[in-house]
């Protein structure tokens, strides 16, 4: 019998889907299901994206195939929104358009390391980066972040597990899963660190479009001087444009980087899909306040969050921000797949087990942009009356 790649055969099914199948278990006892499983947003796009989407689809111009990097239009417009974003110098030349996000970590990775080479990331840490480390065959190394600290990011830490074979450290802000947003200072320090070691820094910030009001720009490293050599940023149109299915991320990166990557996407899709680049190219400026107000919407579900579960102090806010928030649970040493798997069969609350991302046995992840202020205040009682045994 022919044989699997054992790299891949050997990973955990998607875990996505066996969280939905707990919920499908639910019964209705306590209300209507609160899916706080998946980061997706819980308001729909704005009518002149769903209106952009269909003329550009309808169009004959978007059918054939496009640039490897990416439309012009798009490269050009969201390299003016970095530059505008970090006060850089950022063109065209710095961009290459993805297939989502995790397409573009997939390519950074595979352009900066190799099977037997090392990627150093931190504990807790986005699954599905790990799992696309570990089926390239590239190995991970983990810095634990401290729940005292917030779950940020320990330069020391960071510095010690660097080991000769890491090519990368690989960080996401804010983060996923905790919701922690790394200050621009540790950032800078980060950088340095990896500078210093000549290894690269690669910096998803997928929900940077929902940092907290008044938090200025997340960090000046694209105008660090030869920023090209350390620094590789990748990014997600799906949250702030709301449109997750049509898969469009990018890279902002060095020339040398954009040209390393077009040789790994010519061969995985051979150019993004194309009527949806052209819509998000004349969004980005038109949906521009849609953009802040959705961010101001998030900020006000992270405040009726922190106002629920002021409520029921048994279960504590390890850390919060943007899209997501680090809950520990009450339940001592009980692996947090089975409180997540109880709280869904019977709460009806539908969230992601801490182990899930690392030696987080203690907490659970609560997607909470999926939910409006009201549907979250919904969680105080549920979890007030919740019993594991």
């Amino acid at each position: 019998m022919p044989r699997f790649n054992p790299l891949v055969e050997t990973l955990a099914p998607p875990p996505i889907p066996s969280v939905f199948a707990w919920g499908k278990a639910y019964d209705g006892r306590s209300g209507p299901m609160i899916d706080l499983s998946q980061a997706v947003p819980g308001y729909p796009p704005h009518p002149d994206m769903l209106r952009l989407l269909g003329e550009y689809a309808a169009s004959r111009a978007y059918t054939g195939y496009g640039p490897i990097e990416g439309e012009d239009s798009l490269r050009t417009a969201y390299a003016l929104h970095v530059a505008e974003t970090y006060g850089a110098a950022i063109t065209a030349g710095n961009i290459h358009v993805t297939s989502g996000c995790n397409q573009a970590f997939i390519c950074a990775a595979m352009a900066v390391a190799g099977a037997g080479d090392a990627v150093l990331m931190t504990d807790p840490y986005y699954f599905n980066q790990e799992t696309t480390l570990a089926m390239l065959g590239i190995r991970t190394r983990f810095a634990a972040c401290d729940p005292a600290d917030g779950f940020l990011p320990d330069v020391e830490a960071l510095a010690a597990a660097i080991t000769p074979d890491v090519r990368a450290v690989a960080l996401v802000s804010p983060n996923n899963p905790t919701g922690a947003v790394y200050p621009p200072a540790l950032l800078a320090q980060i950088y340095d660190l990896c500078a210093a070691r000549g290894i690269w820094l690669i910096l998803d910030e997928t929900y940077r479009d929902f940092l907290p009001l008044g938090a200025g720009r997340p960090h000046d490293l694209f105008g660090r001087p030869g920023w090209e050599d350390t620094l590789i940023g990748l990014y997600s149109f799906s949250k702030s444009f709301c449109i997750p299915g049509h898969r469009l991320g990018a890279i902002t990166a060095g020339a040398g980087v954009v040209e390393q990557v077009a040789k790994i996407l010519d061969n995985l899709q051979i150019c993004p899909p194309r009527s949806a680049q052209a819509a998000v190219a004349t969004a980005l400026p038109l949906l521009a306040d849609w953009r802040e107000e959705n961010r101001r919407e998030i900020a006000r579900r992270v405040e009726g969050l922190l106002s629920t579960m002021a409520g029921v102090p048994a279960w504590r806010v390890g850390a919060v921000g943007a899209y997501f928030a680090f809950i520990g649970h009450p339940f001592g040493a009980a692996p947090s797949a089975r409180v997540a798997e109880k709280l869904a069969r019977e709460a009806g609350i539908l969230c992601l087990p801490g182990s899930y991302f690392g030696a987080q046995d203690g907490y659970l992840r609560f997607a909470f942009a999926n939910a409006d202020v009201p549907t979250i205040a919904l969680l105080k009682d549920r979890l007030a009356r919740f019993a594991l045994d």
